[in-house]
């Protein structure tokens, strides 16, 4: 129970996050469409928040590690103290990385793609579902396929953890392939191959 209890306890996790949804709702600072009950969910709306959520995470991930020493302590480095990350520590750094690496990136996606609420929905379950998959202590049977499409799995993510200066994508990782940033899990030495 620790695994659940810790994540839901710590201010820079569900609590963090569950006021910026609740704050951002309920003081309409979304685009007017993010309010709109008609229609369903959208795929390509739903496929582009996940991009370019990503796509600004793995910048704002990138830079927390690059941009100054004393940033990396404050904000991510508390995320590192996981050098084989659990399921549940996807959500367990500190204020400062949910600041960098979540919220800012989800403001800016909102406002970047626009959509109703139901796309938004879609979105946020599948993110917070995958950003919590990636960080699992065992393989998952569809990573495989996930890695030939360049879709983000729990080996590219403990590579991360173990190596530091690669693979800042989370969801995907195209930014990383890119960047030059990328390495497989398949070709890091001391590393349990079935993640």
């Amino acid at each position: 129970w620790e695994g659940v209890r810790t994540p839901l306890s710590q201010a820079e996790g569900f609590v963090l996050l569950g006021s910026y949804l609740i704050g951002t709702w309920m003081f309409n600072l979304m685009p007017a469409s993010y309010y709109s009950l008609e229609g369903r969910a959208n795929p390509a709306h739903v496929a582009a928040q996940l991009l370019v959520m990503d796509a600004l995470q793995t910048l704002a991930h990138w830079g927390e590690h690059k941009i100054s020493p004393e940033l990396y302590k404050a904000s991510h480095k508390p995320h590192h103290r996981f050098l084989n990350p659990r399921l549940f520590d996807a959500f367990n750094g500190s204020v400062a990385d949910t600041v960098c690496m979540i919220l800012i990136p989800l403001f800016l996606t909102a406002k970047l793609v626009h959509c109703n609420v139901w796309s938004y929905m879609a979105f946020g379950t599948i993110y917070s579902s995958w950003l919590t998959l990636i960080h699992a202590e065992y393989s998952h049977p569809w990573d495989p396929l996930f890695r030939k499409l360049g879709f983000g799995t729990a080996g590219d993510h403990h590579v991360h953890h173990k190596v530091f200066v690669k693979n800042y994508g989370h969801l995907f990782m195209y930014w990383d392939k890119m960047l030059g940033t990328y390495k497989s899990p398949l070709d890091v030495d001391k590393f349990r191959k079935d993640i």
